[in-house]
């Protein structure tokens, strides 16, 4: 049997965790002389990763914890229910958190409308969760058509006007707005219907060999999808407007692929001698969303205001390596106080039954 919490996902999800401090720091940090460098380009491209990374996983998430729920007795509908609840759950941190950066930072209000990758990240749970409930006799092909589906009108959406009378706030869920858009449903919500499409695959692997034998299959599946986009890279567009780096297609299926084959890399190093000590990355993982909270504002926030846009870059690099062991120490402490907590509650939850 499998355990239900297969730690190589927190591992991987510790590998997004320390992309997306690279991304902010490296952002936040460099001088601008540095950011034409060459090197400063491919760390961008490296830090592109993260947030697909943790839509993908989160996708990944929503089929092993649903059926883990109908496994320990719950209905379909009551584990879609669960996971749909976590999904607005996160929608309604991705405001809370834009008002922390208000209040703390000193920013315009305008900002609390502003689309990030949470605002993206909740309602594509709840809607994966209903989706997985309705459509469960064609879970695996409901979803990977999904996928393709979004990914593949992205640039329609991105062009037309049936959306120009929608309010700006809401319309920069769909496509980019001035000042509201960091991320948009067309195309981020595609990498958590391929998360599930995944996720899926993993919930049916009954046994070790039944999971050493997909691993194989996602690796080379992925290769295979990540090979396609490439190329397709190089034919002529079949769009009128479309951009490689954000509403192509083919960087989407580009990107999905590498996705698929580093679940199977996560896999095969948690396996070898690494899976049996602690694993930093493992602990990053447990806690990747308090850090994505709490990381923000130490990166753009009023502590770092004095080397912003100020370090050559190798200097923020040695910035951002720092900053990284300082957010694994803020994790061990975090989840030993949680734990703390538990163990000081426990008798007293005893005493009330």
């Amino acid at each position: 049997m499998i355990s239900a919490r297969r730690r190589y996902l927190d591992w991987l999800r510790g590998v997004a965790v320390v992309i997306m401090i690279e991304a902010h720091t490296l952002d936040a940090w460099t001088r601008p002389a540095d950011r034409r460098s060459d090197a400063f380009g491919w760390a961008v491209i490296i830090g592109g990763f993260g947030a697909p990374l943790f839509l993908f996983l989160a996708g990944v998430a929503v089929a092993l914890s649903a059926s883990s729920k109908v496994a320990r007795g719950a209905t379909p509908a009551e584990a879609s229910a669960a996971v749909q609840k976590r999904g607005w759950q996160i929608f309604g941190l991705a405001f809370l958190f834009r008002l922390q950066a208000v209040l703390l930072g000193g920013g315009r209000w305008r900002s609390l409308l502003r689309v990030d990758v949470l605002n993206i990240m909740g309602p594509s749970i709840a809607a994966a969760a209903y989706l997985w409930r309705v459509g469960a006799a064609y879970r695996l092909p409901v979803f990977a058509l999904l996928t393709a589906g979004i990914a593949m009108i992205t640039p329609i959406i991105r062009g037309t006007s049936i959306l120009d009378p929608l309010p700006a706030p809401v319309e920069a869920y769909f496509r980019p707005q001035p000042d509201l858009t960091t991320f948009t449903c067309f195309p981020w919500a595609a990498f958590v219907f391929a998360g599930v499409t995944t996720g899926l695959l993993l919930e049916r692997a009954s046994d070790r060999a039944a999971e050493r034998r997909l691993m194989a299959r996602l690796f080379a599946g992925g290769a295979g999808i990540a090979l396609a986009g490439y190329a397709a890279s190089f034919l002529p567009p079949i769009y009128e407007n479309s951009s490689f780096w954000t509403s192509s297609p083919t960087f989407f299926f580009l990107r999905t692929g590498l996705l698929t084959m580093m679940v199977a890399g996560a896999y095969w190093w948690e396996q070898g001698p690494a899976g049996r000590i602690w694993s930093p990355l493992a602990q990053l993982g447990r806690t990747s969303l308090f850090i994505y909270w709490i990381h923000i504002e130490l990166v753009y926030g009023v502590l770092a205001r004095s080397i912003r846009r100020e370090l050559p870059l190798g200097r923020a690099v040695a910035g951002f390596l720092l900053f990284t062991v300082a957010m694994l120490i803020v994790s061990i402490v975090k989840t030993r106080i949680a734990g703390w907590w538990r163990a000081l509650r426990a008798p007293m939850k005893k005493e009330a039954v």
